[in-house]
C-alpha cells in the first residue's frame, strides 16, 4: 500500500549552502563515495572510504544544511542512493517507509509497512531499508518484510516472518535485510528454522535453515568469503553461525553465551569471524577452515559491546565496551590497546575518510576521533541541535551516524539531520 501525505513544510527547514570550489592543486578533491545501500554501508562494515571530507571540524561543529523533524518515531536507520534517502518511521499506529530527497530534506513519498510495536524503550521501527536494482526492502518491528519500487514507492510484495515460525522478539524485529545474488535473508528465528531465504522479485521461500534452528534476536546477517567460498554468517543467542547460500544448510557453528540481547552485526576479516554482545559477554574471533572446520582464535571481555556497533580500521577495533569506556583492542590479539572513559558517554561509531564519528546516545554528542593505536584523539564535536522531546523515558539516541557525498545523516526519533563535512 502507497499511502501518499501532504508534506508539512513547516517542520522542515532548510539552509543554502554553497559547495566550495576546488583547486586540485591546493585542495582535496571529493571523490564520489559508493552509495551507502544497507545497514552499516558497503559490506556492512560501518565503513565509507569516501575521500575529501574534514580531517578536523570547526568548533561547534560542521555546517547543518537541513532538518526534517517529520520521520517518524523509532530508530529507523538511515540508506541513500542516487540522491534519495531512505528510512522507516512511526506515524499515529502505523509504521512506514519513507523516501527523502537528500538534497533538500523534503519527503517524497511514503509506504505502510504494518501496525505500530510498542515498547518501553520506544515505539515504531528499529531497522534500516536494504536498496537493491530499483528496489527498496523494509522491515517492520513486528515482521512485516515488503518490497517496494524505489521511485513510487508502490509496494510490490509483503510476507509476515511470523509465518514462517518465529514470534517477534521482545524488542521487535529489528535486524536489516541482506540482499544478495537474488535473495533476501532474514531471521524469523523459531523451529522451523531459524534463518530463510525469498526471492528478491517476489518474495516466494527459496530456502528456510532446517539444520539451523534458534530464538531471532537482534543482529543481521553478513555475507563472508571464508577460503574464498561465500557463507551467510549470522550470530543467534546460542551460537555463531555460517550457512551455504544456495541451501540454507548449516555449514558451521560456535557456541556463543549470548545473554538478554545479541545485537551488534559480525565482523568478517579474510577467514576469520569476530563478534561481540553486551550484558558482560564480551567478544570472540574464530577461524573458519577449508573443510568449515571451527577454531577458536580468542574469547574474552576485553569489548562488550551492547549495540554501538564495532569498526575495524586496519588492525585495530574500536567500539564501545561496557565498563571499560570506548576501546581500541587488537584484532589478532583480543588485547586492549586503550580504553577512554571520559571523552564520551556510550553511543554508536562510524567511520569515513579516515576518521571515526563517534555519537553519544544519552547527550547527543557527536565526536569526530583520529583512529589511532596511541589512544584517544578527538578533532572535533558537536552537540545535536534540536534533539527529540517525545523519546520514551528509557529510549535513548540509537541510531548509527551515516556520511555519503561529503554529508553527514544522523537521526533522533523523528528527526533526521544533514551536516555538510566536505572539506
Amino acid at each position: 500500500m502507497n499511502v501518499q501525505r501532504p508534506i508539512l513544510k513547516s517542520a522542515i527547514t532548510s539552509i543554502c549552502w554553497f559547495g566550495l570550489t576546488i583547486n586540485v592543486a591546493t585542495a582535496a578533491v571529493l571523490v564520489p563515495s559508493d552509495d551507502w545501500t544497507q545497514w552499516r554501508g558497503p559490506n556492512r562494515a560501518g565503513r565509507s572510504e569516501e575521500a575529501g571530507l574534514m580531517m578536523e571540524w570547526p568548533s561547534g561543529g560542521p555546517k547543518q544544511l537541513w532538518t526534517n523533524a517529520e520521520t517518524g518515531l523509532g530508530y529507523g536507520g538511515i540508506s541513500v542512493a542516487q540522491g534519495t534517502l531512505f528510512t522507516v518511521g512511526a506515524f499515529g499506529q502505523e509504521e512506514f517507509l519513507l523516501a527523502i530527497d537528500a538534497a533538500s530534506g523534503k519527503e517524497k513519498w511514503r509506504t505502510l509497512l504494518g501496525p505500530l510495536f510498542v515498547n518501553n524503550w520506544g515505539d515504531g521501527p528499529r531497522s534500516t531499508p536494504t536498496l537493491d536494482d530499483g528496489r527498496v526492502y523494509a522491515l517492520s518491528a513486528q515482521g512485516h518484510l515488503v518490497c517496494c519500487e524505489q521511485t513510487s514507492g508502490k509496494e510490490v510484495w509483503k510476507i509476515q516472518l511470523t509465518d514462517f515460525g518465529g514470534s517477534v522478539p521482545q524488542w521487535g524485529y529489528s535486524e536489516s535485510p541482506l540482499v544478495d545474488d537474488g535473495r533476501v535473508i532474514v531471521t524469523p528465528g523459531g523451529s522451523e528454522g531459524a534463518i530463510m531465504a525469498v526471492d528478491k522479485m517476489s518474495g516466494k521461500l527459496l530456502w528456510q535453515s532446517e539444520s539451523c534452528q534458534g530464538t531471532a534476536h537482534y543482529s543481521s546477517v553478513i555475507a563472508a568469503q571464508p577460503n574464498g567460498q561465500k557463507q551467510y554468517v549470522q550470530l543467534l543467542m546460542e551460537r555463531l553461525v555460517g550457512l551455504d547460500p544456495k541451501t540454507g544448510k548449516q555449514l558451521w557453528s560456535a557456541d556463543w553465551p549470548g545473554r538478554v540481547a545479541v545485537i551488534p552485526t559480525p565482523i568478517a576479516d579474510g577467514n576469520r569471524i569476530y563478534v561481540t554482545s553486551g550484558y558482560g559477554v564480551g567478544c570472540m574471533m574464530v577461524q573458519i577452515a577449508e573443510d568449515n572446520s571451527v577454531s577458536e582464535v580468542y574469547r574474552n571481555k576485553v569489548m562488550k559491546n551492547h549495540h554501538g556497533g564495532v569498526i575495524l580500521v586496519g588492525k585495530h577495533l574500536y567500539g564501545y565496551s561496557d565498563g571499560p569506556g570506548w576501546t581500541c583492542q587488537d584484532l589478532e590479539t583480543g588485547e586492549s590497546i586503550w580504553e577512554e572513559t571520559d571523552a564520551l558517554g556510550k553511543g554508536c561509531v562510524t567511520y569515513a575518510g579516515g576518521r571515526l564519528i563517534m555519537q553519544s546516545e544519552d547527550k547527543g554528542d557527536v565526536v569526530l576521533v583520529e583512529p589511532s593505536d596511541a589512544g584517544w584523539r578527538e578533532r572535533g564535536r558537536f552537540t545535536l541541535s534540536p534533539q527529540s522531546t517525545q523519546r520514551k523515558r528509557d529510549g535513548r539516541i540509537w541510531t548509527h551516524p551515516v556520511v555519503v557525498d561529503g554529508k553527514l545523516y544522523l537521526k533522533d526519533q523523528e528527526i533526521l539531520y544533514c551536516y555538510d563535512i566536505k572539506q
